[in-house]
C-alpha cells in the first residue's frame, strides 16, 4: 500500500492511499481518516460511498465529518467510485457509465467484466486491506453513502447484513433497475436482466432480503428525484415487507454537497450508536 499524503486533522489523521487491485485489474486509490486513539485500540470503521461523478476526493474535501468523527472515534473510509485508468473500458463523454460510475456491482458483460468489479473490491479486498493496515474492529462496520453511493451502500447492507450493523443515505438511487440514469449502464455491466435485482435495494426487499433499519435523507429541491431517485418506491417496498425505514424529506435541499454536509453529522450519530 503507497501512502499518497497524511495530515493531521482534529488530532486524528486524513490520509490518502494506493494499491493494485485484484478485484478491479488497476490501481486503485481511496481515504481514510483515523480520529486520536490509544495505542492498540481498534475502532470502529465507518464506510462511505461516493456518487457519480465522484473519487474519494469529494467527500474528503466538502463532506465535513473529520470534526464529529474524532469526538465519536469513527474510523471513515471513503473508497473511489470505480476503476480507472488507460486500459479499463471508458465512454469519456457519458458521465452516468464507465470510470466513475462503476454502480458498487461486479459487471459480467464483456469488456467491462476484468475491471468493473467494485462489489468484490468494496465487498471483500479493501476491507481486508483496511484490517491489515488500520487500527479497525471489523466487528463494528457501518456503511453510508450519496446517490449511487446511497444505492451501493443499501445493496451492500441487504446483501452482507452479518457485516454491517448500520446503513444510511443520502438521497440514494433506490431502483436502479429502472432509473433513467442507471438502467442503460445495468444493460452495459450485466447484460440479462435477470440478474440485476441483486444489485437494487427496492428489489431485494420485495425478494425477501432485510436489513436491520435504515435512514435517508432526501431534498425536495433535488432535480434528480422524479425520475433517478425515487424514494417512495423504496418506502413502499418497506411498508408491504416491514422493513424498517425512517426517510426524510429535507425541504428545499438539491443534491450537492452542501446538503450531504448539512445532514452528516445526523448520520454519523446514527451509525455510532450501532456501532458502539
Amino acid at each position: 500500500m503507497e501512502i499518497i499524503c497524511q495530515s493531521k486533522a482534529h488530532g486524528g489523521i486524513q490520509g490518502v492511499y494506493r494499491h493494485q487491485s485484484a478485484a478491479c485489474a488497476c490501481p486503485m486509490t481511496f481515504a481514510v481518516f483515523v480520529p486520536p486513539h490509544n495505542r492498540g485500540q481498534k475502532l470502529p470503521v465507518l464506510w462511505y460511498l461516493s456518487g457519480l461523478t465522484c473519487t474519494h476526493a469529494n467527500a474528503m474535501d466538502k463532506g465535513e465529518y473529520r470534526q464529529l468523527a474524532a469526538e465519536l472515534g469513527l474510523v471513515i473510509v471513503l473508497p473511489d467510485t470505480s476503476p480507472r485508468g488507460p486500459d479499463v473500458p471508458d465512454e469519456p463523454d457519458n458521465w452516468k457509465f464507465g470510470c466513475g460510475a462503476g454502480f458498487y456491482l461486479d459487471a459480467t458483460e464483456a469488456p467491462y467484466a476484468s475491471n468493473y468489479r467494485m462489489a468484490t473490491y468494496i465487498g471483500e479486498e479493501l476491507p481486508a486491506l483496511v484490517a491489515e493496515h488500520f487500527p479497525v474492529d471489523m466487528a463494528r462496520q457501518g456503511i453510508f453513502g450519496h446517490s449511487m453511493g446511497g444505492h451501493g451502500a443499501m445493496i451492500m447492507a441487504l446483501n452482507n447484513p452479518d457485516r454491517f450493523r448500520s446503513c444510511s443515505a443520502f438521497a440514494p438511487i433506490v431502483a436502479p433497475s429502472v432509473a433513467d440514469w442507471s438502467q442503460p449502464a445495468f444493460e452495459k455491466y450485466l447484460g440479462n436482466q435477470t440478474t440485476w435485482r441483486r444489485y437494487d435495494a427496492t428489489a431485494l426487499v420485495e425478494d425477501g432480503r432485510r436489513f436491520d433499519d435504515f435512514l435517508i435523507d432526501q431534498g425536495t429541491a433535488d432535480s434528480f428525484l422524479e425520475t433517478g431517485l425515487m424514494p417512495w418506491r423504496f418506502e413502499e417496498a418497506c411498508k408491504t415487507a416491514g422493513q424498517r425505514l425512517t426517510l426524510r424529506m429535507q425541504e428545499g435541499y438539491d443534491h450537492s454537497y452542501n446538503f450531504i454536509s448539512t445532514f452528516m453529522d445526523d448520520h454519523l450519530r446514527w451509525h455510532a450508536e450501532r456501532l458502539r
